[in-house]
């Protein structure tokens, strides 16, 4: 069972549970003829959406606002391409974006790595784009950070400290690095060291900054962002451990949009001119400079596998 602190994280109708892994767990809402393990377009026009404005919401982070300016030329580009308007929905949790999404309140959004399972079975979210450098490379780290003067040396120290958590939907900030440490180091949560939620990594990385924390799993696109903003400076923590690559946050809209609107947003993410744009000025210190085209079969196996290795499959209330 999943400890009750974690469920306190999520509501029901959107948590994981343990069960095995299977190779689709998509709600009995959904159909998926063609087995590429997302959500269809509905068979019947009159259950297409095809709202006069989009709601576009990113990855939940500490301050909305900042990135409803970094994504608004971006949004006013999706706005020519598709001839509607497109609105930025701030959002505070993993939880409220999904809902929305599920609900039908929210048409394109990207969620973060860990969270897209989840968004794919239970909100028929459509994932078909995330960033990458010039050259198509793509992706980011799990790093456990910790701060000067903790007394954590190591890895291996961590026993009987505090490891602050992001959210138990999240790849880097919980799934990830429960996996690893258990694989590599005999180290388990609430076992051999205290845990922490802080809800995002932006508040994970302050934690350890401000010393609330002993150390923090997070990913180090997140802290490179806010390294580049002067929000923390290098001497202010220390990198324990540095996973493998994941790819990084995946977009995508809600599948019973309308086909012809959905081929539009696409056009509208594979066309869009990041030069000079705040959407290029916050993202190239983490190395992203266009989208490229993905799908979740493939690019998310490596996050379906880590799911695996902690029992984890995605349900939803039918």
């Amino acid at each position: 069972m999943l400890r009750a602190s974690f469920r306190r994280l999520l509501p029901a109708l959107l948590l994981p549970v343990l069960g095995g892994a299977h190779a689709s767990d998509l709600s009995s809402r959904y159909t998926d003829g063609n087995d590429d393990m997302v959500a269809d377009a509905p068979a019947k026009p009159s259950e297409w959406l095809d709202p006069n404005t989009l709601i576009f919401a990113y990855t939940p982070i500490e301050d909305p606002a900042v990135y409803a300016k970094v994504w608004d030329e971006f949004l006013q580009h999706m706005e020519k391409v598709t001839g509607k308007k497109v609105r930025f929905f701030p959002v505070q949790s993993n939880a409220a974006q999904l809902e929305a999404m599920r609900a039908g309140r929210l048409h394109i959004a990207g969620f973060n790595t860990g969270s897209v399972p989840l968004a794919v079975n239970c909100a028929g979210f459509v994932p078909f784009t995330m960033m990458a450098d010039e050259k198509g490379g793509y992706g980011y780290e799990m790093e456990i950070i910790t701060h000067p003067g903790s007394g954590i040396a190591d890895v291996p120290d961590l026993r009987g400290h505090t490891l602050a958590f992001t959210s138990p939907t999240s790849n880097s900030g919980f799934k990830a690095p429960s996996a690893l440490l258990k694989s590599e180091f005999d180290l388990e949560a609430d076992k051999d060291f205290k845990t922490a939620f802080s809800g995002k990594h932006d508040n994970s990385i302050m934690g350890v900054v401000n010393r609330d924390y002993d150390a923090a799993a997070i990913a180090n696109s997140v802290l490179s962002q806010m390294q580049a903003r002067g929000v923390v400076k290098a001497d202010q923590y220390k990198v324990l451990y540095t996973s493998q690559t994941f790819p990084t946050t995946g977009y995508g809209y809600v599948y019973n949009l309308k086909p012809e609107l959905a081929d539009k947003v696409r056009e509208g993410f594979a066309t869009f001119d990041w030069e000079g744009t705040a959407l290029q000025a916050e993202f190239k210190n983490s190395g992203q400079a266009q989208f490229i085209p993905i799908t979740y079969q493939e690019h998310w196996e490596v996050v379906r596998k880590i799911d695996q290795a902690m029992d984890v499959s995605y349900t939803c209330d039918r």
